[in-house]
């Protein structure tokens, strides 16, 4: 059968709705490759510039302020032009990619991450996993390896400055990925007893404040097992180079993380299976919005406080966490049907709830993704056109080019992911 042809968006907003994410990361990724990977650049060389010839955040740019309405009453005068999304009028060819990407998926084809930085970080990332925080055994090294995480990492995060600000996520990434693994899934995760697990675990991050006598143990505590390790020395990384809004706003979004691990460890108790609209809910707090989130402190800057809480940057990040979730949903379909037991992934949802063959979910469940980054591509440039500062323009495009990385690494993960047979 033929494959299906990507639904177009429905916008009335410009072109730059529809293909956000593609000149997004093409522009940035040049401006990445550029960089000598180990150093993090020559010294003395400067932070990279906003992709797009947009400026970079700087402390005359207009103040943030409690609406955004009040935001946008600014700026004018000279130069203010510039701050507005401009688009080359064509993107680089990307470079040819492996595996295959599921027919009929909307997605934007992106360059294959600068090799040389690609090295280094899983490099240093595995030199991490082994000789601070003893990660895993012997025989988990060939999965550890397979992961690609440095390759990931590099693709999702083009603006990253330096190797160390791209170290920031990769350690976030593998402490996410023990702690889903270990407490949920492969290597002796159970649904049972999840919350007490989760709990001391996230206090790794969120760190607890006690009396003297029980905070020893406590501190003990984060060394006693893998996930807790890598939690603990991710964060510590991470703290030393975020703000003190952008610590909280992670952690705010690991907690929604950890509140789906526990929607979906209730239904795998209760051998349940939700309605479709309910998984979507669980979906929207177990999925990569930590990732994105990120970006700027990744980038080297910050989008302030007030500014990452308006309603309309907030629904662009969830619809990009939402978006790229259903693209692990649809490459790890097949892995996880190989798996023991019964996995929940949007396929095996529809096709439960909504009585149809299992082909049939898959190709719905690649609508609704196509439906979702749809909504994502036309809230990130309504949002782009209407709040024309500096930083918000530049985390509108690190998200794009997370999410078009996500996808460009699930594609290509052939030790992985590997398709269906539904075309």
């Amino acid at each position: 059968m033929p494959a299906p042809e990507p639904t177009p968006p429905q916008s009335s907003l410009p072109e730059a709705a529809a293909h956000f994410g593609a000149y997004v990361l093409a522009d940035a990724s040049a401006r990445a490759r550029d960089i000598t990977a180990a150093t993090g650049g020559p010294p003395g060389a400067p932070a990279l510039a906003a992709p797009h010839a947009l400026p970079a955040p700087s402390a005359e740019a207009p103040a943030p302020s409690v609406g955004l309405d009040r935001v946008l009453r600014g700026p004018t005068g000279l130069g203010t032009a510039g701050l507005r999304l401009t688009l080359p009028e064509e993107p680089p060819a990307p470079a040819a990619a492996q595996g295959t990407p599921i027919p009929g998926l909307y997605h934007h084809p992106v360059p294959e991450p600068d090799p040389v930085r690609v090295e280094e970080v899983s490099r240093r990332i595995k030199s991490w996993a082994l000789d601070e925080v003893s990660l895993y055994p012997d025989d988990w090294e060939e999965e550890f390896d397979g992961f690609s995480v440095g390759r990931y990492m590099v693709g999702c995060h083009p603006d990253a400055p330096t190797v160390d600000h791209l170290m920031l996520a990769t350690r976030l990434m593998v402490a996410e990925n023990a702690v889903d693994d270990c407490y949920c899934e492969d290597h002796g995760g159970s649904p049972i007893g999840l919350g007490d697990r989760l709990l001391l675990a996230h206090t790794a991050l969120d760190p607890l404040h006690t009396t003297r006598e029980y905070q020893p143990e406590w501190a003990k505590s984060l060394h006693s097992d893998a996930p807790r390790r890598a939690y603990r020395s991710a964060m510590e990384y991470f703290t030393q180079t975020a703000t003190a809004s952008q610590t909280d706003r992670f952690r705010h979004d690991m907690a929604r993380l950890h509140m789906g691990y526990l929607a979906e460890a209730s239904w795998a108790q209760q051998d349940h299976v939700p309605e479709v609209w309910e998984y979507l809910a669980m979906r929207q707090f177990n999925n990569f919005r930590p990732c994105p989130t990120i970006t700027d402190t990744v980038g080297g800057y910050e989008l302030p406080a007030d500014l990452h809480a308006q309603p309309a940057m907030q629904k662009v990040i969830a619809l990009a966490g939402n978006a790229t979730t259903i693209v692990n949903d649809l490459y790890s379909y097949t892995k996880e049907l190989d798996a023991p037991g019964r996995h929940l992934n949007l396929p095996v949802v529809i096709a439960e709830r909504e009585g149809v063959s299992d082909r049939d979910a898959y190709l719905k469940s690649v609508e609704v993704h196509n439906d979702l980054m749809h909504d994502f591509e036309t809230e990130a440039a309504a949002l782009a056109a209407d709040c024309p500062i500096p930083s918000v323009q530049r985390f509108l495009r690190g998200v794009a080019a997370w999410v078009d990385g996500n996808h460009h690494w699930h594609q290509t993960n052939t030790y992985r992911y590997s398709l269906p047979d539904f075309w």
